[in-house]
């Protein structure tokens, strides 16, 4: 049955990769990528199954955040899922404006929070250079994002926040998807030529 499944999978992902080589294999590719949107969507599906069965068995126990549990299966799920079958895009807009904004927001001021404080517990354990470099351009981006009275500070929001951000940050960023890439295409080499099979097993 390994063998089977390891054959299924190899077979699967040459298929696959020639399809963007060989115009021939174009609609088997496409089939396949059809197919695999099919199974993912039924690993959502099954994952919010699950997701409700965990947060009902809290409800049902009467666990001290089963409060939360039925909030999250009756207020959020559930709406959302009736609202999105009789697709009103109203209410779906009203609920991402009410709901999912005002907690990114919320999440995003906490990580600004968590930041500065890691900065500061850095600069107290390990007084270095880098230390010091990461606490002052927190800092400093910080205050070139926030939002003050009187408008942006005038250097620091108009030039060099945007240079930070749009050439060190950016480059870093380009750096670490350059490396999820290459982690990626190895892991998929691995899986393709039958070395890692998490489909089956060893």
């Amino acid at each position: 049955m390994r063998v089977l499944t390891a054959a299924i999978a190899i077979a699967a992902g040459f298929l696959i990769l020639a399809g963007y080589f060989f115009p021939v294999f174009a609609p088997v590719q496409t089939l396949l990528l059809n197919w695999a949107i099919i199974l993912a969507g039924a690993a959502a599906l099954v994952g919010v199954l699950n997701l409700i069965t965990v947060h009902w068995d809290k409800i049902r126990r009467r666990e001290k955040s089963s409060g939360y549990s039925a909030l999250l299966i009756l207020g959020i799920m559930v709406a959302v899922l009736v609202f999105g079958i009789v697709r009103q895009p109203a209410i779906m807009h009203a609920m991402m404006n009410g709901i999912i904004i005002p907690a990114e927001a919320a999440l995003m001021g906490l990580l600004i929070i968590s930041l500065l404080y890691a900065a500061i517990r850095l600069l107290r354990r390990r007084a270095d250079v880098m230390s010091i470099v990461f606490l002052i351009t927190a800092a400093l981006l910080i205050l070139g994002s926030a939002t003050l009275p009187f408008g942006n500070i005038p250097v620091l929001g108009t030039l060099i926040r945007p240079w930070v951000s749009g050439v060190l940050a950016l480059g870093g960023a380009r750096g670490i998807l350059i490396g999820v890439a290459l982690g990626a295409l190895t892991t998929g080499l691995r899986v393709l030529f039958g070395a890692d099979r998490p489909y089956g097993g060893n």
